[in-house]
């Protein structure tokens, strides 16, 4: 039995409401999903621990469809697989009231996930839920404007600190600044993101107990948060056309 708010919460962890076809791998009971977007912005991997299925490996070909699925139950859910000839055919979602089925796909329907390599980050956050939320917010306040950037700056402590510009620089636009410390090694830094983007990666790890984010001088972002049953990590990459 899986409660159905951890389930849920790993779907949307890979889903952002793009990465429609993964494979749900599981073994001793640890689910990974490696997941892409269709425009290879995003890349990264979503682990649950103590997964109620037996190990197997199952193409989700619409997750929007399955979690359509699963939104209609409640409370704790069983897990089963259905075969035909060895071969998984179906994942069965029961609860008190309902029985559903979903059709697993041919895994030769679902793309591969391209690799990943890690640089060396010049700039290392911890993410608090008080920042999340902020960062949502000031995404949230700028409706339609999908600009941001990230800068190094000093604040009047002479501390570095991260901050993170939503908006247009230019002239007399609308614009919203907010500052994180951590350790940071490079000054004067200034790279621009997709917040659209951003925001989808941080709003899915909102019941996050642990947070980190780390960029890269070329622009490469690292998140990685964790709860007690859920680790996610994610690699962005920067804006390749920007208005700033």
């Amino acid at each position: 039995m899986i409660n159905k708010s951890i389930l849920q919460s790993v779907i949307s962890k890979y889903y952002l409401n793009v990465c429609e076809s993964v494979t749900w791998k599981t073994e001793d009971k640890n689910l990974t999903i490696d997941f892409m977007s269709p425009t290879a912005d995003i890349i990264g991997k979503v682990t649950c621990n103590n997964f109620p299925l037996e190990n197997s490996e199952l193409a989700i070909y619409d997750t929007k469809k399955l979690s359509s699925l699963i939104s209609i139950c409640n409370g704790d859910l069983l897990l089963e697989l259905e075969k035909q000839h060895k071969l998984i055919s179906k994942l069965k979602i029961s609860d008190l009231n309902f029985n559903l089925t979903y059709a697993v796909s041919d895994p030769l329907l679902v793309p591969k996930v391209g690799t990943v390599n890690i640089p060396e980050f010049v700039v290392n956050l911890d993410l608090s839920k008080e920042d999340i939320d902020n960062l949502i917010k000031a995404k949230s306040a700028l409706q339609g404007i999908d600009n941001m950037l990230i800068t190094t700056t000093t604040n009047l402590d002479g501390e570095n600190i991260c901050e993170f510009v939503f908006g247009d620089e230019h002239g007399h636009n609308n614009k919203i600044t907010y500052q994180i410390s951590g350790d940071i090694t490079e000054e004067s830094m200034k790279i621009p993101y997709n917040s659209d983007t951003f925001k989808t990666v941080i709003h899915a790890n909102k019941d996050m107990e642990e947070g980190t984010m780390k960029i890269s001088s070329m622009g490469l972002i690292e998140f990685k948060f964790k709860t007690d049953e859920v680790s996610s990590e994610y690699y962005m990459v920067r804006k390749a056309e920007t208005d700033f």
